[in-house]
């Protein structure tokens, strides 16, 4: 499994919601790059990167920093925000992003998914953010009444690399992932998910290794590394060792 540490990107800064309300934003970090760089000397491989001013705006709005981590830290890149049409993707991939993450566009335009999977294989992936089993969209901002895996059926056989699960009521809250909610999705798909919100400690990341069969390929955390309730060592040595809860 790979361990997804998270830059929530707020007016250029590194953040951190609960429950995905932007009212309830905290300050970090105020050099994304410098977390980044972070990230990567603790043995990160991957980063997850959020726009939430572009999810709520439905267009780039950090490109910035993002830029400037792109250019400064030699690390994957996984982005998400804002990116709702091709030539958004064409951009962010263009400008050396490894995978784009489509949330709003995904629920709302499902024949982005399959054009930008041919144009870009292996390079995008779907962001769902649930509700009680229901997919929320524009930034968390708008609730569907689209059950997830129904959302996920039609794009199994269009090429996307991986699906971000994020349980909207657990992230930023440090109460524990939902881990066999995750996996049992996961089992019901043919694309290896990734799961987000929720994830506090070792003893989290230990649990979900143990649903690494079901189909669970990723672990995304923020605040708990950024409250140091994460070692991100220990935390990537859990996930790449053969572990079993």
């Amino acid at each position: 499994m790979i361990f997804f540490p998270a830059i929530d990107l707020k007016e250029g800064k590194c953040v951190r919601l609960i429950q995905g309300a932007m009212s309830t934003s905290k300050v970090f970090d105020e050099s994304p790059t410098s977390r980044a760089k972070v990230f990567l000397k603790e043995g990160c491989s991957w980063l997850h990167i959020v726009d939430l001013n572009g999810a709520f705006k439905g267009k780039p709005i950090n490109t910035k920093p993002v830029r400037e981590i792109i250019k400064n830290v030699n690390i994957n890149i996984q982005l998400g925000g804002g990116i709702r049409d091709i030539e958004t993707i064409d951009f962010w991939i263009g400008l050396g992003i490894n995978r784009i993450i489509l949330g709003t566009a995904a629920l709302k335009n499902p024949e982005i998914v399959k054009e930008a999977c041919k144009k870009h294989y292996g390079k995008i992936a779907v962001g769902l953010d649930t509700r009680k089993g229901l997919v929320a969209v524009e930034g968390w901002a708008e609730q569907s009444k689209t059950k997830a895996l129904d959302v996920v059926k039609q794009y199994e056989d269009y090429g996307v690399s991986a699906i971000i699960y994020t349980d909207i009521k657990r992230d930023g809250v440090l109460e524990g992932p939902a881990a066999e909610e995750t996996a049992e999705f996961a089992e019901k798909i043919n694309i290896p998910v990734i799961i987000s919100g929720g994830v506090s400690s070792i003893e989290d990341l230990i649990k979900i290794k143990g649903y690494e069969e079901s189909g669970i390929i990723g672990v995304i955390s923020g605040r708990a590394i950024y409250d140091n309730r994460l070692n991100i060592r220990d935390s990537i040595k859990v996930l790449e060792n053969n572990v079993k809860n």
